[in-house]
């Protein structure tokens, strides 16, 4: 039997997506970027600093990255607390080391219980944007919105109170959303957010206050992605980064500006045996056309082209 005709019909049913968040475009047919210095190819290094509960309740999910094992998990605790302890201070010797501007997502948990980690990230003057609340305070479809709006507008206030910075950029743990955040970024001030990963380049993205800027972080470049999820190797990781940077800057040749991401993790790619990895990684990419800058910035120079 077949399907009533009603089935088939949608209120919003148009050529190219069936919503209204933002407008649809091939990549291929806008506007031609031009970052500052005339450099083909934008790289941002994103840093997330974090913050996992050792009594995490994973609600509604557990979180990729969290505990595993039975209360008290100790193990992966304890390896987390490793990235915020030791391989941070690899990542920022690195970052020196190539002239890299990398900007850091804390948990504004974190950056209550280690001031000194915060401390450092401020003297260094890098950007901070917020990671939400820690990375057990999840949001997601059905979730009552006072207390995710609650929870966004606590993780933001102190986090700008904390760092003395206005914090305009957000990245919610495990980059998951509900119906109702990209309204309540907006509400609280935030002018781009790193969850949502359908594209290549910064896009505007509607909301029913004030429209704020979508800045996709590659999941697919990522660290814990292709070594963690993936389990491929160091080699075949540095590989990948550096493919992708080749192609984008081809792609950049006659298409305009591109835009390369890595969102890296302190406490996987920070250990004596990968940090090599993000050292090569880093004198590759460094050595090509590229301009390197905070988050903001590269948003910044996007959308005054």
């Amino acid at each position: 039997m077949a399907l009533d005709k009603s089935h088939l019909e949608y209120p919003r049913r148009q050529y190219g997506m069936d919503h209204d968040r933002y407008k649809w475009s091939m990549l291929t047919d806008r506007k031609q970027v031009n970052w500052p210095g005339g450099q083909k190819l934008a790289l941002w290094i994103n840093v997330p600093l974090q913050f996992f509960p050792l009594d995490q309740k994973g609600v509604p999910f557990a979180v990729p990255g969290g505990m595993t094992m039975p209360y008290p998990d100790l193990r992966h605790f304890s390896l987390r607390d490793y990235g915020n302890r030791v391989g941070i201070y690899r990542f920022l010797k690195a970052f020196d080391k190539y002239g890299v501007t990398p900007t850091f997502a804390f948990n504004t948990e974190l950056a209550k219980r280690s001031p000194y980690l915060l401390d450092t990230i401020k003297e260094r003057g890098n950007e901070i944007l917020c990671h939400g609340m820690h990375m057990d305070a999840l949001h997601y479809g059905g979730q009552d919105k006072e207390q995710e709006s609650a929870i966004i507008t606590q993780a933001l206030d102190e986090l700008r109170t904390l760092s003395n910075q206005n914090v305009t950029g957000w990245m919610s743990p495990a980059r998951n959303e509900s119906e109702n955040t990209p309204e309540l970024l907006a509400d609280n001030g935030i002018e781009y957010f790193c969850d949502w990963v359908n594209d290549d380049m910064p896009f505007e993205f509607i909301t029913k206050t004030k429209n704020l800027w979508a800045m996709p972080l590659s999941n697919e470049l990522e660290d814990k992605f292709i070594l963690d999820t993936n389990l491929h190797s160091e080699s075949s990781y540095v590989e990948q980064i550096k493919d992708a940077c080749d192609f984008l800057l081809q792609e950049a040749q006659t298409q305009g500006g591109r835009m390369l991401t890595l969102n890296i993790h302190p406490w996987l790619l920070g250990q004596p045996h990968r940090i090599h990895a993000l050292e090569e990684i880093l004198e590759y990419v460094m050595s090509q056309d590229v301009y390197n800058a905070s988050a903001s910035d590269i948003l910044h120079a996007f959308t005054h082209n």
